[in-house]
């Protein structure tokens, strides 16, 4: 939308604002088949009020409004809201299915979509389902850059869309951050793409500037959804969110294709990498996790992601992700190593007392009962548990599968 567009919606008429767009220059002619879409709302937020005249009033007419950033100018909106008169939907990236059809390879995408605990993946199959994994780690799934490479299958044409929307979210900070510096929220962009999985330090990002300062920072870009919290719960019971260490968080970014492309990782270097650095080193694999984890729980009442942390004087115990799941704790780790190296998902369960955990990994589908031995309140004790084991491209299969 253009801002000087912004008068036009100070009436509350919808079918003069209606008129006045039909003035504007290559705008069609409405008919009962119309849809009314306002891009970037944001540019002119008394346009949001505005949509609530057209519920009431013009009802027939289908109207739809879409913008990035958007959080900004709402929390800073100075208008009655059209609570009851709106319905707001979040889009996050495209997920893996999503982009499996984009390109046209359907089969691979009804094979996760149907999997079912038992089923076998055929390994001609599953080795072609990480191979396209490995795309879209590098492409991800903002549908820009999934467009490029459909049509065109160049990565060097994907990576420059990559670092055009990278450049137009750091042109627009400026029109939503204030008097903040410019140069510190870059820097904590930067830094949080490049940490992704690892515990907020707030010194870790600035040795200059304050924490509560950092903080803020932070906040903002969670705000805008680049970024997002993964915050430590201590897993009492469920909901897990009720359970909460708020002052204890990881980072997502926004997108895989955009953290890799923000931390400078071209196609060579994921391409190259073996599975146990796919998955134990960087934080590729935790953010491709992450951000369908999030898609899983969009619709969900307590949507933030959750993880277990117990820091200890000569040991810490992590779990990657937790999550609540048809009535259940569920931990989910993101391993490439044997079961021996699971020790803090055996301590976890060891402690709460649940009976699954999920591990994700590149190997085919398994499941299996540990038996293994914790140290619990100064005692050694017992700990069984099934043991769900799932290659990465099935996370969102993992409601179904848990059930």
């Amino acid at each position: 939308m253009q801002a000087d567009l912004a008068q036009a919606f100070s009436h509350n008429d919808p079918q003069h604002l209606l008129n006045l767009l039909d003035a504007l220059p290559h705008t069609g002619a409405l008919t009962e088949q119309s849809l009314l879409f306002f891009d970037e709302i944001q540019a002119v937020p008394e346009a949001i009020p505005a949509l609530r005249y057209f519920y009431e009033d013009m009802r027939q007419l289908p109207v739809l409004a879409a913008g990035s950033l958007l959080e900004f100018a709402l929390s800073g909106h100075q208008f009655s809201m059209p609570v009851g008169r709106v319905e707001y939907l979040h889009m996050g990236p495209m997920t893996f299915t999503e982009f499996l059809d984009a390109l046209d390879e359907t089969k691979l995408a009804s094979i996760i979509q149907n999997f079912n605990i038992g089923d076998t993946v055929n390994p001609i199959f599953h080795t072609r389902l990480l191979e396209l994994l490995r795309t879209y780690f590098f492409v991800g799934g903002m549908p820009e850059a999934v467009k490029t490479y459909v049509t065109s299958k160049r990565l060097k044409e994907v990576s420059e869309v990559h670092n055009s929307i990278i450049e137009t979210y750091r042109e627009d900070f400026p029109k939503y951050m204030g008097s903040r510096n410019l140069s510190r929220i870059h820097q904590v962009f930067n830094f949080a793409a490049r940490n992704v999985g690892k515990k907020v330090k707030y010194a870790q990002f600035s040795s200059q500037d304050k924490s509560a300062t950092i903080k803020k920072d932070i906040e903002l870009l969670c705000m805008a959804r680049v970024l997002s919290k993964v915050i430590h719960s201590h897993c009492s019971g469920l909901p897990l969110q009720a359970d909460l260490e708020e002052k204890s968080y990881k980072l997502l970014f926004l997108d895989v294709g955009l953290m890799n492309a923000t931390c400078g990782l071209d196609w060579n270097t994921v391409s190259q990498m073996k599975d146990a650095q796919l998955v134990n080193e960087g934080a590729i694999a935790e953010q491709f996790i992450g951000q369908h984890l999030q898609d899983i729980l969009s619709s969900a009442p307590n949507r933030e992601l959750t993880y277990w942390l117990r820091e200890g004087r000569s040991s810490n115990a992590e779990v990657d992700y937790v999550l609540g799941l048809n009535g259940q704790i569920v931990p989910i780790e993101i391993k490439a190593g044997a079961t021996g190296s699971l020790k803090s998902l055996h301590q976890f369960v060891g402690e709460r007392q649940v009976p699954l955990a999920v591990r994700f990994d590149t190997g085919l589908h398994s499941v299996q009962t540990i038996s293994t031995r914790i140290r619990k309140a100064g005692k050694e004790v017992k700990v069984d548990y099934e043991l769900i084991s799932l290659p990465l491209y099935l996370v969102e299969r993992l409601p179904g599968l848990v059930r």
